[in-house]
């Protein structure tokens, strides 16, 4: 399916593209809320600043994809495969990316408040300076994940996770209380 050809039916009142073909395909500041893009193929298509607000991607392929600034509140991403997007700023709020891989995916300042990260693999993905207030990790794979000057206030990292992952802790960090604390955790610390 091409670009245009997506856009029309799109824009005519369908949402059902379960197991379209997008690979590449530029959609950049695309409105497509509410769209059903479950099993789609979008690796390496540009969404840069699109809208996929309350969007269902089950299971779809974002390998490479270029999410920047994109719009996802509420969207449905169980699932997934994201590995090496790019999702720096972009607004995750509230989104579940349960069982999703996230290897290497970059969500440098994304706004990730409340979402599930349950059983994902999050191994060397950046999360610096992200909005994880309120997010839920149970099970996740946090491998070499960046979280420097991350808010993780309220989400469901402890410090015993952060002890068992030494690196997440050799940044400075947002505290639990909210407080910025600008003292580097060196190793051995992390450990004791």
């Amino acid at each position: 399916m091409n670009v245009r050809e997506f856009l029309n039916q799109y824009r005519e009142g369908k949402r059902n593209f379960t197991g379209a073909n997008l690979h590449a395909a530029d959609l950049k500041g695309a409105k497509l809320a509410h769209i059903d893009l479950s099993s789609a193929d979008l690796s390496d298509a540009d969404l840069s600043r699109a809208d996929l607000s309350n969007a269902c991607l089950h299971r779809a392929n974002l390998t490479d994809a270029d999410l920047s600034g994109a719009t996802m509140r509420g969207a449905s991403l169980v699932d997934i495969n994201l590995i090496g997007a790019e999702l720096t700023g972009a607004n995750l709020k509230e989104v579940d990316l349960s069982q999703s891989d996230l290897r290497c995916a970059k969500f440098e300042g994304a706004n990730l408040e409340g979402a599930s990260f349950a059983n994902a693999d999050l191994e060397g993905a950046n999360l610096s300076k992200a909005n994880l207030r309120n997010a839920r990790f149970r099970g996740a794979d946090l491998g070499g994940v960046d979280l420097t000057e991350a808010d993780i206030n309220g989400s469901d990292l402890t410090e015993d996770e952060i002890k068992e992952h030494p690196h997440l802790a050799s940044h400075h960090w947002v505290t639990w209380a909210g407080d910025r604390n600008d003292e580097t955790v060196s190793h051995s610390s992390a450990n004791a």
